[in-house]
């Protein structure tokens, strides 16, 4: 069993205090960020990666921080817009929560067909908080999502990303 915090620096553009909101989230987590993308499905890849290589368990649980779903289509490739779809089809164990301080008025329901979100949905939740007992990080990946908040605050994230 792994378990993956998974980070898209768009959630904090919502958020009271995004800095330190982020360095608790860090704190919590006590694993260094092991990577940094531009774009989200590429975390999925190198996740993908390194279960291949053996140097992380197909992973139980991910922590999805982020101010989106990412399960947007069920086209054949991994895109920005269906990546946690991959995740949920590659990884049949594996629970997701989307943790998200504002919810956008949308369901992973709303673009998966009936059955695909039936066969997931048992595995997927959302909450502004992490479940209670959900297991620290193996893996800490981070989306800078440029474009989806502003590049001050991105460039601020970014800086506080380096310190881990």
């Amino acid at each position: 069993m792994s378990s993956i915090l998974d980070i898209d620096l768009d959630y904090f553009r919502l958020v009271t205090n995004p800095l330190r909101r982020f360095e608790k989230l860090l704190e919590w987590a006590g694993a260094p960020i092991a990577f940094i993308v531009e774009e989200h499905h590429k975390a999925f890849g190198s996740w993908k990666d390194r279960v291949r290589r053996g140097t992380l368990v197909s992973p139980s649980y991910i922590l999805h921080i982020d101010e989106h779903h990412d399960m947007m289509d069920q086209r054949r490739n991994a895109n920005i817009a269906n990546f946690m779809y991959h995740a949920m089809r590659t990884w049949p164990q594996c629970r997701v929560h989307w943790l998200t301080e504002r919810p956008i008025m949308d369901s992973p329901r709303f673009w998966l067909t009936d059955d695909v979100w039936k066969s997931l949905s048992q595995r997927f939740s959302v909450s502004p908080h992490r479940p209670r007992g959900w297991p620290k990080p193996d893996l800490v990946s981070v989306c800078s999502s440029p474009g989806f908040l502003s590049e001050s605050l991105r460039q601020s994230l970014l800086n506080v990303a380096q310190c881990w």
